[in-house]
């Protein structure tokens, strides 16, 4: 009687092309320039960044510009502590929800210069650009978002963004 296999390992290669839309493309602009840009829906008034092209919650076009400031709000966060491949730093390091300055939703990046156990939800940060002639149009152009000397957010002021 033979055996019936159930499993097999073998090595995968996944290659993508991803065109950015208008939308991603101002976005990653700015990122270049040192900018945070995001678009406001003109039917519920909320930022979206990075922008999506249309509002998610009212399905309408995004077409209102903001400017974002790169200062904000840890709302949610995890710390990585098991090493994988390709990671730009080495565990443990923090994942962060970071509710911009006049964004309505959390930007996604990785917070640095504490401890771990230091990061907080409501702790506020700021980004850390690469230097301006080494920036390009890739989130690679934040290095990383590094605690404000400021007193935390209340949990108010970022409850309905968890």
């Amino acid at each position: 009687m033979t055996e019936l296999v159930t499993s097999i390992t073998t090595p995968v290669r996944l290659e993508y092309r991803h065109r950015a839309g208008a939308a991603t493309t101002r976005f990653l602009r700015g990122i270049a320039g040192g900018r945070l840009l995001g678009q406001k829906c003109v039917r519920c008034s909320r930022v979206y960044v990075p922008p999506r092209g249309s509002c998610p919650r009212c399905g309408v076009p995004t077409r209102d510009e903001v400017e974002v400031k790169d200062r904000g709000t840890v709302t949610t966060f995890c710390v990585v502590r098991i090493p994988a491949e390709n990671l730009a730093f080495d565990p443990p390091f923090v994942c962060a929800h970071v509710l911009l300055d006049g964004a309505d939703i959390p930007f996604f990046h990785v917070v640095r210069g504490c401890s771990p156990e230091d990061v907080r939800m409501g702790m506020r940060v700021r980004a850390d650009w690469v230097p301006e002639g080494e920036r390009g149009p890739s989130l690679y152009s934040i290095r990383c978002f590094l605690p404000l000397d400021e007193p935390d957010a209340p949990f108010e002021s970022y409850e309905n963004h968890l």
